[in-house]
């Protein structure tokens, strides 16, 4: 489970501070898929990097229980000096997972060869992103948090990302941001709409599409 209470988030552009989560209360419980949707700029991002650890909230407070990934296909955490490998074996010891397990997992999933023991730094954002993806898959999470539907390398290599995602979401809860209407049906149980700062829930989907379309 995770919980918001009172989660304010504020940005400084030329224009002023600009308020992306307004005092935001809020929570997702274990087991139950979540579809966010936003319009470009709504801060949806920035509330699944505060709800997974990622980024510190101006105010307010998230209360996690259980095992919550980070943005899954996120690569901006890894450490360019060191290799894939010892990346995986990073998160691995952090996250009490069996590193032998995540390490042979990951190496398998990513494709991307002898890489795999150089340092990330020498990577293609195709190969962060593959590494990122196959790490997510590798340790087990009661909760995946979901920027979009990550679309990584070929059309063979997306598949197998999707058919790995689906296995995970039989057994875990999702909360998937997205500003396309289609792919919050698609992966959630029940659906929110992130716009001027705020976070409304709903169950009904074409009550949440009707008020999102009218703010487009």
């Amino acid at each position: 489970m995770i919980e918001l209470r009172n989660v304010t988030k504020a940005y400084r552009t030329h224009a002023g501070m600009h308020v992306v989560l307004n005092r935001l209360n809020a929570t997702f419980p274990d087991k139950v898929s979540y579809g966010i949707l936003g319009l470009n700029g709504a801060g949806k991002s920035t509330l699944l990097r505060i709800l997974g650890g990622a980024e510190q909230p101006d105010e307010g407070r998230v209360l996690r229980s259980g095992r919550v990934s980070w943005p899954i296909g996120f690569a901006g955490g890894f450490n360019g000096s060191l290799s894939g490998e010892e990346n995986c074996r990073f998160a691995a010891r952090i996250y009490g997972a069996d590193l032998d397990h995540v390490v042979e997992f990951t190496r398998e999933f990513a494709e991307i060869g002898e890489y795999f023991r150089m340092p990330v730094r020498t990577y293609s954002s195709g190969m962060r992103a593959r590494l990122a993806f196959g790490l997510s898959m590798a340790i087990d999470f009661d909760t995946y948090l979901v920027d979009e539907v990550t679309a990584v390398g070929d059309s063979r290599f997306r598949k197998k990302c999707q058919e790995a995602f689906a296995s995970r979401r039989e057994r875990a809860a999702v909360i998937i941001v997205s500003h396309q209407i289609k792919t919050i049906e698609a992966y959630a149980d029940r659906y929110a709409l992130l716009r001027n700062g705020e976070l409304e829930i709903f169950d009904d989907l074409d009550e949440v599409s009707r008020l999102y379309e009218e703010a487009a």
